[in-house]
């Protein structure tokens, strides 16, 4: 392996000790070996340690001199890494982190859209038609790849446009929920019409200056993904008082 490249075989490391401890099968408490862990994956040190810092960065081991690396519980994670969403969606905790999300979502976009209804700049505003118009032809041509990438600009712009910083920075975490849906074969052979319409319904009451119309829509778009991810009804959450 000594011609590979050792960026790749950071990240090939990287990504089987995330799914290792995310999925539970190196719990808690289990203590890391650098030696074991060149041996077990066969590379060098220099990539188990890169690994291991990262895993460290984002929570999910600690080092202690005289201890080692020790893997860390999972409320001290950070839970909203793109790849520790993408970890979990490997595994059998799959339907668990797709319900945490699902809830997320919907606690979030829709405020997000009633905001952006409020503050969106002409750009995004053009931005957001944009990609409802790729999403449209992109859904009739069945090119589900482009189809994801019209999608995720459309989700990552409304969060922009909520013109909250905190709300904007969850852009990564709502592309991670897209791109999991996408390639864990949980999105319909054909994207649900009503999906694409809400799309265009946020859109247009983005520009509109409709802060209601833009939550209302927003709500069924996150509402119609957990049932089609989850396959069970969700119930719409009270109005607010």
């Amino acid at each position: 392996m000594g011609g590979s490249d050792p960026a790749g075989l950071h990240g090939s490391v990287l990504d089987e000790l995330g799914i290792l401890i995310t999925s539970g099968r190196l719990a808690p408490g289990r203590v890391l070996r650098i030696e074991e862990l060149e041996t077990r994956f066969g590379v060098s040190r220099s990539v188990v340690r890169e690994a291991i810092r990262v895993l460290e960065s984002m929570g999910m081991v600690s080092s202690r001199r005289r201890v080692g690396v020790t893997v860390a519980a999972r409320p001290s994670w950070n839970l909203f890494d793109p790849r520790i969403i993408g970890w979990r969606l490997e595994g059998e905790d799959r339907d668990a982190q797709l319900r945490s999300l699902s809830e997320l979502r919907l606690g979030v976009e829709p405020v997000a859209a009633a905001l952006a209804a409020r503050r969106a700049t002409p750009a995004q505003c053009g931005t957001l038609t944009g990609a409802v118009m790729q999403m449209a032809v992109h859904a009739r041509s069945g090119d589900l790849d482009a189809y994801l990438e019209a999608d995720i600009l459309f989700h990552r712009t409304l969060l922009e446009a909520s013109g909250n910083e905190m709300l904007g920075a969850l852009g990564d975490v709502v592309a991670a929920v897209l791109a999991g849906r996408h390639q864990h074969h949980l999105f319909p052979a054909t994207p649900e019409p009503a999906a694409i319409r809400w799309h265009a319904e946020v859109a247009q009451a983005v520009q509109a200056g409709e802060p209601e119309a833009a939550e209302r829509a927003m709500r069924d778009i996150v509402e119609e993904a957990t049932r089609a991810m989850l396959g069970e009804t969700v119930h719409e959450a009270p109005e607010a008082t």
